[in-house]
């Protein structure tokens, strides 16, 4: 299984985060996963690769050139790919992917959530998407998403199933593996029907 993770680059968020990102690389290399993130080396990021290494598993890294120029790759990753751009590594990272696993972070990985979810919703993306809820981190987000955007109706009820909220790392692969595959039809029901 290859498993996308969208992690933050911050080294100074609460340590908790970076523990939570370590294990659950940790999980996903000892259940066979190829691990595919941002490249970096730091935050979030470096501790959820530094997981799976430890546990002798495979990890692809895409990053953006200008952000190898400035050194912000890691150096002991199984693979690096360098792309020319933010557009292209968002791509890359979710071609190919069994699973999303968003982890905390910043305005970029709620960028590359929104288009994976942006993408589910169209019919384009079908796999499990699933927030690791460090520190309740994504309780807001959800509030905000399953009472304003569909309840509003900028979204259909259908969408609030789109995602999986969970507690801990060990509870990011049995929920992927619990989540049914998308509708099939999804594009039938992406533009918001009247109530």
């Amino acid at each position: 299984m290859r498993v996308c993770v969208y992690a933050a680059s911050s080294d100074h968020c609460p340590p908790r985060f970076h523990e939570e990102a370590y294990a659950l690389g940790r999980h996903l290399a000892e259940a066979g996963c190829t691990v595919v993130y941002g490249g970096g080396s730091t935050g979030s990021m470096g501790a959820v690769a530094n997981g799976a290494l430890a546990a002798g598993g495979e990890v692809v890294g895409v990053l953006p050139r200008f952000m190898a120029d400035l050194e912000w790759g890691h150096p002991g990753i199984t693979r690096l790919e360098l792309v020319e751009d933010m557009r292209e590594r968002k791509h890359r990272l979710l071609t190919g992917s069994d699973a999303v696993v968003a982890l905390p972070g910043g305005c970029g990985t709620l960028e590359e959530l929104f288009e994976a979810i942006t993408l589910k919703r169209l019919g384009l993306y079908f796999n499990p998407i699933i927030l690791l809820d460090t520190n309740g981190y994504w309780r807001p987000l959800e509030t905000f998403m399953l009472e304003q955007v569909v309840g509003q109706r900028f979204m259909n009820p259908e969408h609030a199933t789109m995602w999986t909220r969970v507690g801990s790392p060990d509870d990011v692969l049995p929920a992927i593996r619990r989540t049914p595959a998308w509708y099939e039809n999804a594009r039938e029901f992406a533009a918001v029907r009247p109530s």
